[in-house]
């Protein structure tokens, strides 16, 4: 379960990194937006996998929704 946590928050920080990224490279090209481009690939990458991995960790219990209000 540390594991999965650990895992979630570093692929998190990389979704920020990279968003970070992207807007960079926005700001400083002239025109050239590729490297903008695969930053923002990348953090579409990295959260449609965030989202796989959150379902499946779910369908495989190895993580609980907590209850909610009552």
């Amino acid at each position: 379960m540390d594991l999965f946590r650990t895992l979630v928050g570093l692929v998190m920080l990389g979704i920020v990194f990279s968003l970070g990224n992207a807007l960079f490279h926005l700001m400083t090209s002239k025109g050239e937006s590729k490297k903008m481009v695969r930053a923002l690939t990348m953090r579409v990458a990295l959260s449609v996998g965030l989202f796989i991995a959150l379902m499946a960790a779910w369908a495989l219990g190895i993580i609980q929704p907590l209850d909610g209000p009552r």
